[in-house]
Formats: C-alpha cells, sequence, structure tokens
C-alpha cells in the first residue's frame, strides 16, 4: 500500500510540473523574449491579420508569386502530404499536371527544368517557401499581369533577392524565400 502511495504522489507531482508549471515557464519565456514567434510570427497589415509567416497560403492570380502546392489545401488542421510512395500512378499524375499547369501558367517554354518544390507537395502541405529559382521563374508572369517597365521588373528581381533566406547555419537547406513576404513586398511596387 506504501508503494501505491508514493506512486501517486510522483505521478501528482510530475503531472503538475511537466503539466502546468513547465508549459507556464516556457511560454512566459518566449513571451518576454520572442513575443512575435511566440504568437505565431503573424503578420498583420490595417490592424487584420493577413497571414503567417510560418503557414503557407494559396495564390491562384497571375499577378502574385505561387505557393508550392499543398496536398490539404493550406488547411492546418489536418496538416499532411499525400503519403503517395514514387511508384504511385496518382503521384505521378499529380505531377504531370502540375507540371503542365506551370508550364502554362507562366508561360514557360517546355524545356525549362522546373524545381521540384513546385511538383510536389510539402510533407506538411503548409511550407511557406519556395526555391529563389521557382520565384524568378514567375517573374516574368507577374510582370506582364501588372504592365510592368523594364525598371519595376528589375525591381522584382531585387526584391525576390532581398527576401531570399539563406540556409539555416548556412549548411542546412536551400536559400528560399517566403511566398506570403514576397507578395507582400509585390503589392508596393509602384
Amino acid at each position: 500500500m506504501k508503494t501505491i502511495i508514493i506512486s501517486i504522489k510522483i505521478f501528482l507531482f510530475f503531472t503538475v510540473l511537466t503539466g502546468i508549471i513547465y508549459p507556464l515557464f516556457v511560454t512566459g519565456f518566449a513571451q518576454l523574449l520572442f513575443p512575435s514567434k511566440a504568437n505565431g510570427s503573424l503578420i498583420i497589415k490595417e490592424n487584420k491579420i493577413i497571414g503567417s509567416e510560418l503557414i503557407g497560403q494559396q495564390f491562384d492570380s497571375t499577378i502574385y508569386f505561387t505557393s508550392r502546392p499543398s496536398a490539404i489545401s493550406y488547411n492546418p488542421l489536418p496538416s499532411g502530404g499525400s503519403n503517395f510512395g514514387l511508384t504511385n500512378s496518382k503521384l505521378k499524375q499529380q505531377v504531370d499536371e502540375r507540371k503542365q499547369q506551370f508550364f502554362e501558367f507562366n508561360q514557360l517554354d517546355s524545356l525549362t527544368e522546373i524545381p521540384a518544390e513546385m511538383l510536389f507537395a510539402s510533407a506538411s502541405g503548409l511550407d511557406p517557401h519556395i526555391s529563389k529559382q521557382s520565384a524568378l521563374l514567375q517573374v516574368n508572369r507577374i510582370a506582364t499581369a501588372r504592365n510592368f517597365g523594364i525598371a519595376q521588373k528589375q525591381q522584382l528581381i531585387a526584391c525576390v533577392n532581398r527576401l531570399t533566406e539563406k540556409p539555416q547555419i548556412l549548411v542546412l537547406g536551400e536559400e528560399r524565400v517566403n511566398v506570403l513576404l514576397l507578395n507582400l513586398e509585390l503589392d508596393k511596387l509602384k
């Protein structure tokens, strides 16, 4: 009986410690030192939340950069990929369709190499980034749709270069561009 009482006391102690005290400490610490990140890296425009730097959004308009495909239509609740294997015929069909759509949407010739992230959905379905190459392949379409001149097109390319994030710790991952941040900067171009 004594062992059961000790076990219950230890259980209650660790429940309070790990279930209440530790989460409150970590949350308070994050709110003090990193308030924006602790609250989801939300982007606010005109007192309205328009998105998060951490969650991708769908952009279908010709005047905006498009995000990578999402197996879950950018819905964060059932976050996940399609789980199709590389030999799955449905995945091959989706990739072929996405490739054709990317060619047509961006008015590219069929010899252009399309980066993989524009053909395959991310594992979470919520990746907010595309590669710099994917962004640059969309510049001509956007410049045409917005009636940009040469100077504005150069500003657009400079914007892509400025917003390109380097690999983490200089070695993890590849250069990437946050599509939402890029589209917000795009709207500022005159």
